[in-house]
């Protein structure tokens, strides 16, 4: 970490979050949140359709609790969280509209292709389950007669 950020980190941990306190419990209530591996893929995937087109952190939090997300539901601070994550890998990108002074989001090149290949791997994976879920109801149909 370069020496000014670890300065601000520095400056920010004596100062703006001395009186912040987490126990033990908020830590656990955290990571259950974000426990399983496929909540995670739904959700990053969800997000990533959503930013094909720009939207501001708040449309987006309604966003994705309109599609049944509830992750985010009195927790938007870990949305941005995972939104910052994002954009540190070069997924997302952010801006400011100057007029509103409103930040917002919008996939960069790199995250059109990552949602491509994650809707073409969704995709895949729903056709093996509609054949096995064909199959197994065909094998209960020939069973019958």
């Amino acid at each position: 970490m370069e020496n000014r950020l670890k300065n601000l980190k520095k400056i920010m941990d004596e100062k703006t979050f001395s009186q912040v306190r987490f126990t033990e419990k908020h830590r656990e209530t955290i990571q259950n949140k974000w426990s399983n591996q496929e909540d995670k893929e739904q959700i990053v995937l969800n997000i990533l359709q959503l930013l094909n087109q720009e939207k501001t952190g708040y449309q987006l939090a309604n966003l994705l609790l309109a599609r049944g997300v509830k992750q985010f539901d009195d927790n938007e601070g870990s949305l941005y969280v995972l939104l910052h994550r994002l954009e540190s890998k070069g997924v997302v990108q952010s801006g400011w509209l100057s007029k509103e002074k409103t930040k917002y989001y919008q996939l960069t090149s790199k995250g059109k292709r990552l949602l491509k290949q994650a809707e073409h791997k969704e995709k895949q994976s729903s056709i093996i389950l509609q054949q096995l879920i064909g199959g197994a109801e065909w094998k209960i149909a020939q069973s019958r007669f």
